[in-house]
């Protein structure tokens, strides 16, 4: 997995973003068909069900625009992650838990595709834009074969390493939100993304412990 290296002081973000787009967001993020995930969740797994899907009132600069059209893709391949969980050999409560994540990134993503919209900017941006600040993370597909080609015995525990380490990737994500990000809505979103993205990671490391 690519991990963030992020240098955030003097911070440089592209402001110069092309217009709309209006493919749906789960296509265009790489989720998949199929995305109503099954099964519930705990507490610590799922974030708060009802996120605005209006246009966030006031200000936004472009660390607000690429905060959402980084972690729109990255909640795509956490979506396709998590599905792995579905028909392979877990424990009930690993299911449980990767079910609850695939909806809450579900919503969460059609949350920040309506807001890129609603402000005319398209759903990600060029990879280019994203080189000089640390690259857009994410899992490559031989990352995602290797937890789906896992043998029965050896699935849940690369599976969960997988998770945690791109549940990290958006920890740093919301974090960069949360200190150059302008916008009310988008930060708050970001901070659920935080505390949602550690309560989970703490119960994966306990799933792994057992």
């Amino acid at each position: 997995m690519k991990r963030i290296a992020w240098a955030v002081p003097g911070l440089v973000l592209c402001a110069a973003l092309v217009t709309g787009c209006g493919t749906d967001a789960h296509e265009f993020y790489g989720a998949g068909p199929g995305h109503g995930a099954h099964g519930g969740g705990s507490a610590a797994a799922s974030a708060p069900a009802a996120i605005p899907a209006t246009t966030p009132p006031g200000d936004v600069n472009a660390v607000d625009v690429m905060f959402l059209q980084m972690m729109g893709p990255h909640n795509g391949q956490g979506v396709r992650l998590a599905r792995l969980a579905r028909d392979r050999p877990a424990r009930p409560e690993v299911r449980t838990l990767a079910a609850a994540i695939a909806t809450t990134q579900e919503a969460e993503t059609a949350t920040m595709a309506g807001w890129l919209r609603a402000w005319g900017r398209p759903l990600t941006a060029d990879p280019g834009e994203h080189a000089a600040h640390g690259g857009m993370p994410g899992l490559t597909e031989a990352e995602i074969g290797s937890v789906a080609d896992a043998p029965p015995a050896e699935f849940e525990r690369r599976f969960l390493n997988m998770v945690i380490a791109q549940q990290d990737d958006a920890i740093q994500l919301a974090r960069l939100e949360a200190m150059n990000g302008v916008n009310p809505e988008v930060r708050a979103l970001a901070g659920r993304i935080e505390a949602s993205r550690t309560a989970q990671i703490q119960r994966m490391l306990a799933l792994l412990g057992r």
